[in-house]
């Protein structure tokens, strides 16, 4: 069955460069959700103003990657304990957040959330917000498959790559053939 899920973890360009490297995953569109501004841009974004944050939008089958996969990967690819920031992008719109879909998916958020608290996987507490999705703006066209397009990009080379690349390795087995 096809479904969506939605994540913030930081820097759009990240996330989605790669949720979109996974078997099972159909699309992915980065954009913008949770704030009040109707149809915003990044520049309006980017000024911390709209109450949107950076996500990428993972459409995906669940017959080929569950749910709790793509989570999984959420908390890997990003900093969980960083309030309002992710590394040198600091503001609201690079928070760490869950916009779920469906009942099932709050669930299964809040799950991971107490478990790895729990656990104490990280020294400091997790800050992610766990939201209902009220709203998605795609990014303007320029965003999408950003790292493929852009590879030149200083912070793309800097900052995504090595995301990226370490993504890869740990999830081999996941990845698209």
């Amino acid at each position: 069955m096809i479904k969506e899920a939605t994540f913030g973890a930081g820097c759009f360009w990240c996330i989605e460069a790669c949720y979109s490297q996974l078997n099972g995953v159909l699309d992915v569109y980065p954009g913008y959700a949770g704030g009040h501004k109707i149809n915003p841009s990044y520049q309006e974004v980017c000024s911390g103003s709209t109450g949107h944050a950076e996500v990428a939008q993972v459409v995906f089958d669940d017959d080929k990657i569950t749910y709790d996969e793509l989570v999984e990967i959420f908390w890997f690819v990003h900093d969980p304990t960083q309030l309002n920031r992710q590394g040198n992008d600091i503001g609201t719109q690079y928070r760490s957040v869950i916009f779920y879909h469906s009942e099932y998916q709050k669930e299964r958020a809040l799950f991971f959330i107490s478990k790895l608290s729990s656990e104490k996987v990280w020294e400091n507490p997790i800050v992610t917000e766990v939201t209902e999705i009220n709203n998605f703006y795609r990014a303007e066209k320029y965003h999408h498959n950003y790292l493929a397009l852009n590879p030149q990009n200083q912070y793309c080379q800097v900052v995504v790559r090595p995301k990226v690349d370490k993504f890869k390795k740990a999830f081999e087995g996941k990845l698209k053939v």
